[in-house]
């Protein structure tokens, strides 16, 4: 009997040390990390080094936990052997740093082009096992296409390469999968994930939702804006809209769901949600932090420059959400004591407030005002969030005099610290793995020259006409958004396209970079994969193809978006003014436009119906795209005709926006 104990509590045991191992790694890592933010001793490139190695120890750690806790013990000795690769390059190459970096470039050992070759394997394995067949495809492709482009005809072929000159580009010369994306994500990105672990940690989220439903709470559409409210602010933070989907809709879903809404429209308004989120400033999915790289801009000129586009999208989701949620008739009333035991006191929402309202002060301060660097001000921003996140309660517990000592308290929210240090670890790890094999794409790209091949290519197809090419931009940007994050996506077009539009379109560098980047997020809700829409519609057991078409629906001027940015640029803009404004309001009443002839519950025959859905969609889309002002006003006129002879003649109201207008 006690052999049996033993055995039985052996394998717990262990899995709970290798728990706690997974937590130890993290904090580590964070402690190399945040002490090379504030000292900075090493260069980026030797930085970038010990950052992958780190990050896959922490990745490496944790998903075999989960594999052994599945019971899938070959996982676990798959990857264990594939982030041990990767662990040891990262140390060799730390430590022969100066050798390999400033002595031997285009040149390297036979033990080190076999260690380059493990691993490729390595980072082979661990992009199919994060984001799947489709993605592995792209890179071995490209991988494929840098050897053989001899054998390419037409525009597209180069001169090809050697396998070990492959190796040099990808590995090596440690230009490849370390560098300047792999740097990007160590300086930058990095940091304001640990931000949002500690969020998380925290119970920020929780917050959120608290705010969320007070705010909807006040409209017929409460549960529905709160699933977008919540979703939406999350998704801008964790950069991928598959994840965020499965994360906030295994929640907002269920209580869409028990309010009346049918599955499909639950599904198709979180996917939606989860896509938009990321495009909100001022994180916006990790792509605002290499948009300003890319650029050379200060990262608060790309968060200024996407906030009125952030608001039309924002605002035309809001209103087709909450004509979605009308015509199932479902009961939308939100009370708190269906979702939280009690609400919070007075000292309650100070002392919250306080506790995130100082970091974030702190962070909009160091980046808007003093004129700090990201990693400087993400850095200042970590350490306010650890303060007020120990302390805080603490202070609380004293003022209210809780049961719960100030000291229990103290303790309870180190421990949160600490969680919310691994929290951040492990969002950080998937989006790391992406961005350090893109960017030994980008580098086989710029190699083979395939950018401008492509920007020829384009050119080609498009006929030389800027509507085409923006068009097929999108197609491309679309193709290359399956099954990654945005942030992936969006520098893989940013590569290929946005040179194209500067160069040879003339179009403004940041307005052809946002063309792309709103582009790069519509793969989430595009059929035939929409893999957001596949996840939430997973969730409500709803039908996949009506998830989409109610997503397209609801999300349709973010498909017209990328397209109104080209023909009115004046809607990017890092210094916006009084022009920027105006011509926002008018493409958002195009985007209204749109909202409204898609789902508004017209009380109509068919054929009517069907006229008015389309010609209020074609309208929309000119009063969003067509450059001229009297054609924009003439479309919104339209519009309002409409609105207000619906009311009028088909509401029975005698006044257009009197006392009883109720939707």
């Amino acid at each position: 009997m006690e052999t049996q104990a033993e055995h039985t509590t052996g394998p717990s045991s262990w899995l709970r040390g290798l728990d706690i191992t997974v937590t130890l790694a993290a904090v580590l890592f964070w402690a190399i990390a945040l002490g090379w933010i504030h000292t900075q001793t090493w260069s980026p490139v030797k930085y970038g080094v010990i950052f992958v190695g780190g990050i896959m120890t922490v990745y490496a750690l944790n998903e075999t936990k989960e594999s052994l806790e599945e019971g899938s013990w070959i996982d676990a000795l798959v990857l264990l052997p594939a982030a041990g690769v990767l662990i040891t390059a990262s140390a060799y190459f730390f430590s022969n740093f100066d050798t390999v970096y400033l002595l031997r470039q285009g040149f390297a050992t036979p033990h080190e082009y076999m260690l380059a070759r493990l691993v490729i394997v390595s980072l082979l394995y661990l992009t199919w096992r994060e984001f799947g067949n489709l993605f592995l495809g792209l890179v071995i492709g490209v991988m494929v296409y840098a050897i053989f482009g001899d054998s390419v005809p037409g525009v597209l072929g180069h001169a090809g390469m050697s396998e070990l000159t492959l190796l040099q580009a990808l590995v090596t010369d440690l230009y490849g999968f370390y560098g300047s994306l792999t740097q990007l994500t160590a300086s930058w990105i990095a940091p304001f994930l640990l931000y949002a672990g500690l969020l998380f940690a925290y119970g920020a989220f929780d917050l959120i939702l608290r705010l969320a439903i007070v705010a909807a709470g006040r409209i017929r559409s409460g549960v529905a804006q709160t699933a977008v409210l919540s979703s939406a602010v999350i998704g801008s933070i964790n950069g991928s809209y598959t994840a965020n989907a499965a994360m906030t809709g295994s929640f907002t879903i269920p209580t869409m769901k028990e309010s009346g809404m049918a599955g499909h429209r639950a599904a198709a308004i979180e996917a939606v949600a989860s896509t938009s989120g990321q495009v909100l400033p001022p994180v916006m999915g990790a792509s605002a932090f290499v948009m300003a790289s890319y650029l050379g801009v200060a990262y608060l000129n790309i968060v200024v420059a996407g906030i009125v586009p952030a608001a039309i999208l924002v605002a035309s989701i809001a209103i087709a959400v909450h004509y979605t949620a009308i015509s199932d008739a479902s009961d939308q009333d939100m009370e708190f004591s269906e979702f939280f035991d009690e609400e919070m006191t007075s000292s309650q929402k100070v002392f919250e407030g306080l506790r995130f309202g100082i970091p974030f002060g702190i962070l909009i301060y160091y980046l808007g005002f003093a004129q700090y660097t990201v990693m400087t001000s993400a850095l200042y921003t970590v350490i306010a969030m650890v303060l007020t996140g120990v302390l805080m309660p603490s202070v609380q517990r004293l003022v209210d005099g809780s049961e719960t000592t100030a000291v229990t308290e103290f303790v309870s929210q180190v421990k949160n610290t600490i969680h919310g240090f691994r929290r951040g670890a492990i969002i950080l790890a998937p989006i790391a793995i992406i961005l350090v094999v893109v960017s030994g794409v980008v580098n086989l790209f710029s190699t083979t020259g395939v950018p401008a091949k492509i920007a020829l290519l384009l050119i080609n197809l498009s006929g030389g006409v800027l509507l085409f090419a923006v068009l097929l931009g999108m197609a491309v940007a679309i193709v290359m958004g399956v099954g990654m994050p945005t942030v992936a996506a969006y520098v893989i077009v940013a590569i290929l396209i946005v040179p194209t539009f500067v160069s040879d379109f003339g179009i403004a560098r940041e307005t052809a970079h946002y063309t792309m980047f709103y582009a790069a997020i519509l793969a989430g809700i595009t059929p035939p994969v929409a893999t957001a829409a596949v996840v939430a519609a997973g969730i409500a057991e709803a039908n996949f193809w009506r998830t989409c078409g109610a997503a397209l629906k609801i999300a349709a001027p973010l498909f017209v978006l990328p397209v109104a940015f080209v023909y009115n640029p004046g809607l990017i803009s890092m210094s916006p003014g009084a022009n920027t404004l105006f011509l926002g309001a008018l493409v958002m009443m195009g985007a209204i436009t749109i909202i409204y002839g898609l789902n508004y519950p017209f009380e109509m025959s068919v054929g009517r119906l069907t006229l008015a859905r389309v010609g209020l969609s074609v309208v929309g889309v000119l009063v969003m795209t067509y450059p001229m002002l009297a054609v924009k006003l003439a479309g919104i006129a339209v519009f309002v005709a409409v609105f207000v002879g619906e009311k009028v003649m088909v509401r029975g109201m005698t006044l257009p926006f009197g006392s009883g207008v109720n939707q």
